[in-house]
């Protein structure tokens, strides 16, 4: 129950008269951590009196401290939202904005539109795949400039990974009524088990710098599109093991977010377009192991505010359905998925790279790009002018096998993880289709060859189209194009049980059906 000074509180900060700036009416957001005032053009943000393991705002001290932090971290992401921390005190029996002695500490932050947070914009039907895109390009630059943590700090070690995950359960447990236990033991086991058969790459992930300080509370209501761009904003602050953290977990969140959302294409195009312009393609064998436990957050998160005085039985009605969901969307991570190894094969210019994006979308898949990870080998960014000749260069036989041994490398990591995958590249020689088709072999999953016969003088009027437009990956040229028409090795007889010939009417959300479904194609 809240205490009389409390109520006083609240009460206080909600009455316009309150504020020293313009305010016509103030809206309050309760969560299970906080109370959040809309007034005018600003937020402020006071955190309640709890104490949960996790965090622990239990005296003043520790809240002006926590406001102090939040304000501080979150300027990472959005200096123009954190504004400062300010007091709210004087008389318990009349608070005063920036009163002495302070009785409470606010974060102030600059009002924005709530609408444009995009857990709202995906609600109203308005969220873009071009939104999506440009959060994965914003959070994979946050990510490659984040602090990284040292040997001697605790975080992305086994226990302080393992942790955490093992307090959700233990959390939750009393909180169920009998006949709830036993989905939320299975899901136990399950993170046991795979917790333990991680920890080396654990390790590894530390050796190699993947703990960094990250946002930690990465999902679509923390996110906005802001005066035309992406912001972040609410990380976490409370507790540092939370957000020295591996950058997979990070991003599991959102993945995650989207799935239970019913948008895992959005999902899949955030991932895809995030690996792409980070290349951390090892974290692909942590992120079920992350999704399960973001999830299992959202359940807590839900079993603890069940459990707050004032809840309504709507809420509460409501609040139970949600859990419920989450814990069904933990066991559907948990459940193996066969792979398949997809390569496509055609000339600049056919179409390759848009259909491989949209078929990876719809069936789940990682799509790999030769273009983005030839320049990734080279030290090149993925728009960069490298500045090669025609066959030199990266350009070069032996940078064109380097690429190709890459792709093969990555390929195989990506379904050791469980996940099948589109490698999008010309493969115009059958030597380079061989060492896909050894894979497949070794890792015994199918293997698929997406074929687009395009006209050369339809691909010589898109090569014109595609340089004129600039800002590509690709740096294909009609030099580039002609010479691959004089040395490209048709696909041989034996390779046609495994072609997929695609036709401009194609729709690569079919072809994810009919691959999903493993009916004949």
């Amino acid at each position: 129950m809240k205490s009389t000074a409390q109520k006083i509180l609240l009460r206080a900060l909600q009455q316009p008269t309150f504020y020293d700036h313009p305010v016509e009416q103030v809206e309050l957001i309760e969560t299970h951590i906080s109370w959040v005032f809309l007034a005018g053009d600003y937020v402020y943000k006071l955190k309640k009196p709890v104490d949960f393991g996790f965090l622990d705002f239990s005296t003043l001290e520790k809240r002006r401290c926590c406001c102090e932090a939040e304000l501080r971290l979150n300027r990472r992401f959005a200096p123009q939202l954190y504004l400062r921390v300010v007091s709210i005190g004087g008389a318990p029996e009349a608070p005063t904005l920036h009163g002495q002695p302070a009785l409470e500490y606010a974060v102030k932050m600059r009002r924005f539109d709530q609408h444009a947070q995009l857990d709202r914009l995906l609600e109203a039907g308005e969220l873009e795949i071009g939104q999506i895109e440009a959060f994965a390009d914003l959070i994979a630059e946050l990510h490659r400039s984040a602090p990284v943590a040292t040997a001697a700090q605790p975080f992305g070690s086994c226990p302080a990974i393992l942790a955490p995950i093992a307090e959700n359960f233990a959390q939750i447990r009393p909180l169920l009524c009998a006949q709830e236990q036993q989905q939320l033991h299975e899901l136990e086991n399950w993170s046991n088990n795979h917790g333990t058969d991680l920890q080396q790459r654990f390790r590894q992930r530390k050796a190699a710098g993947m703990i960094r300080e990250c946002h930690g509370d990465l999902h679509l209501a923390n996110m906005a599109w802001y005066e035309g761009g992406p912001i972040l904003f609410d990380g976490i602050e409370f507790n540092a093991n939370l957000r020295w953290i591996d950058l997979c977990n990070d991003i599991a969140f959102l993945v995650m977010d989207l799935d239970d959302r019913g948008q895992p294409q959005l999902g899949w195009r955030f991932l895809n377009r995030y690996l792409q312009q980070l290349g951390d393609y090892p974290g692909l064998r942590l992120l079920r192991f992350y999704q399960v436990y973001r999830a299992m957050v959202r359940a807590k998160v839900l079993c603890l505010r069940l459990n707050q005085p004032g809840v309504t039985d709507s809420e509460r009605e409501q609040d139970l359905r949600l859990y419920h969901s989450y814990l069904a969307l933990a066991g559907s991570y948990t459940r193996p998925r066969r792979g398949k190894l997809l390569i496509t094969h055609g000339l600049s210019g056919s179409g390759k790279t848009s259909f491989a994006r949209e078929l990876a979308a719809h069936f789940g898949a990682i799509h790999l790009q030769s273009d983005r990870e030839r320049k990734r080998l080279h030290g090149f960014a993925g728009a960069a002018d490298s500045g090669s000749s025609v066959g030199g260069g990266i350009y070069s036989a032996a940078a064109t096998a380097a690429t190709y041994r890459r792709l093969l490398e990555l390929a195989e990591l990506v379904l050791l993880a469980g996940y099948p995958v589109i490698i999008d590249a010309t493969f115009l020689q059958r030597q380079q289709r061989e060492l896909f088709r050894k894979l497949a072999g070794k890792r015994q999953v199918p293997l698929l060859i997406l074929d687009f016969p395009v006209a050369d003088d339809e691909l010589r009027r898109r090569i014109e189209q595609r340089t004129a437009g600039g800002g590509d990956v690709s740096e294909a040229t009609l030099e580039v194009l002609n010479r691959q028409i004089r040395t490209e090795e048709p696909l041989a007889a034996e390779e046609r049980p495994e072609v997929i010939r695609l036709s401009p009417e194609s729709q690569p959300k079919q072809l994810a059906m009919k691959l999903a479904e493993s009916s004949p194609l």
